[in-house]
């Protein structure tokens, strides 16, 4: 007689090996490798520490990574302390003065921009990068710091290999439609509004 936990068990084998076969085959439909443009936006947090992350698995295959930071301050970072240990593999650039309420001079926060998206277009342009990660780009290009359809042009036209990852809130509708794969980050509840301040290992 076959015990009842027996056909559960079996039952269970039976749909997994299923939805294996569907899986698998489903993996092997996808032959394209192609480098992609990557969005991370939206109101809630982890735009950035999603992109420092894919920072951190391409130096892990060995490959060359650089971060441009648009709009945010000199200030120093966990991240950055750690990834520029990498060396070679890891380019870091932190461009702005701070968040456009700090400075609050619309001509610096275009000047800044300017340099960052400068260095930015050489760096798409070097062949041994893997990934370019163009931190806050979003924001510069909501405040109109730099001609969206030049960034655009650029980044559609880079080599069809490299990887590139923008962050910031409200990334405008037609780099999410140029873009591969554009992640919303929602916010559902933040610590900042029970009074909790920024610390270091979660913040920066």
């Amino acid at each position: 007689m076959t015990d009842a936990n027996d056909t559960d068990a079996e039952r269970h084998r039976a749909k997994m090996a299923h939805r294996k076969a569907v899986q698998d085959a489903e993996v092997a439909s996808k032959t394209i490798e192609k480098g992609l443009l990557i969005v991370h936006t939206g109101s809630g947090k982890g735009k950035s520490t999603a992109a420092f992350g894919l920072v951190l698995r391409m130096v892990g295959h060995g490959r060359k990574t650089a971060v441009v930071q648009f709009v945010k301050g000199a200030w120093s970072t966990g991240e950055r302390n750690v990834l520029e240990r990498f060396g070679a593999l890891v380019e870091w650039h932190t461009m702005g003065e701070g968040f456009t309420w700090e400075t609050q001079d619309r001509a610096r926060d275009i000047a800044d921009c300017r340099r960052a998206w400068d260095r930015a277009k050489k760096l798409i342009r070097d062949p041994d990068l893997g990934l370019l990660v163009l931190d806050e780009l979003n924001i510069a290009l909501r405040y109109d710091y730099l001609p969206l359809d030049e960034v655009l042009e650029a980044l559609c036209n880079r080599r069809p290999d490299l990887h590139v990852v923008v962050t910031g809130r409200n990334a405008k509708p037609p780099l999410i439609q140029a873009a591969d794969l554009v992640t919303e980050m929602t916010a559902v509840k933040h610590h900042f509004a029970a009074g909790v301040k920024a610390q270091p290992g979660i913040e920066f």
